[in-house]
């Protein structure tokens, strides 16, 4: 499922005028490719991530993906916020299943392969706990097993583990890139984590302090599957060092202590 953007912008009315959030944007995402979309804070990825879903109107600019232009919300993909958003009195597997009632599926297809989620993401025999009894991580690990249950082409996931703890985090990169290499398809994947973004990618595109535009369309080229030791190594420390220069040039990463710094550290 290839995705294509084509000069796309977004500008949102204040009072006191226009507010650029995404500028002149034009990028091709492959079938199959693990995209990120990784930038400061503020700089229009998720925006940008949300105009593909066709939740957010482009302002000007045409976004496709295979075929259909997008011009109002496209549903034959997966979605994953920062937030679970589980409903709370549906079990686990009633709130994966809740993705196939939705879209009118014959869940006795699908109720296997939802099982089959669970167990690969370490929550086989939690089936029947509801969200309360979960904590965070496995949650989201919830979370991404319902965006994928129903076997879509494309998922888009937004920070979906921002919120997390470190260790868990770790946890849950490994468990997408097993997910993704069991069954590739296009993943585009916002996050402002340098490693993060390398450590789970294809294909890194940057974007500029608002207004977002395209900085760099960086190939990773690291070997599968992607094991946390690999973070130590001289070809992975390149690829953030890359990445982490264009951030200090923009400001967005100040290594160097102002004066007064200096001195609040002297006294």
């Amino acid at each position: 499922m290839a995705v294509s953007i084509e000069r796309v912008s977004k500008t949102y009315g204040t009072r006191t005028g226009e507010i650029f959030a995404v500028d002149d944007v034009s990028l091709t995402i492959k079938d199959g490719e693990f995209v990120a979309l990784l930038g400061p804070s503020g700089c229009g990825k998720s925006t940008l991530m949300l105009m593909m879903a066709g939740l957010v109107a482009r302002s000007v600019g045409r976004i496709a993906i295979g075929s259909t232009t997008v011009t109002r919300p496209y549903t034959d993909l997966g979605i994953v916020f920062q937030e679970a958003n589980l409903l709370d009195w549906r079990t686990v597997l009633k709130n994966l299943m809740l993705q196939i009632e939705i879209r009118g599926l014959p869940p006795a297809q699908y109720e296997a392969r939802a099982r089959e989620l669970l167990k690969m993401v370490g929550l086989d025999g939690y089936e029947q706990k509801y969200p309360f009894e979960l904590s965070g991580g496995m949650q989201q690990r919830v979370s991404i097993c319902r965006a994928l249950v129903h076997e879509p082409p494309l998922l888009l996931m937004d920070e979906p583990f921002g919120a997390l703890d470190a260790l868990t985090r770790d946890q849950l990169n490994m468990d997408l890139q097993d997910l993704w290499m069991d069954k590739p398809k296009t993943v585009i994947f916002v996050t402002h984590s340098i490693s993060e973004a390398v450590f789970l990618s294809d294909r890194i595109i940057v974007m500029t302090p608002r207004p977002g535009k395209i900085a760099a369309d960086i190939k990773v080229d690291l070997p599968r599957p992607r094991t946390m030791a690999m973070r130590e190594t001289p070809e992975f420390g390149a690829y953030t060092k890359q990445i982490r220069a264009m951030f200090e040039d923009w400001g967005v990463l100040r290594t160097e202590r102002t004066p007064a710094q200096k001195l609040g550290a002297v006294a």
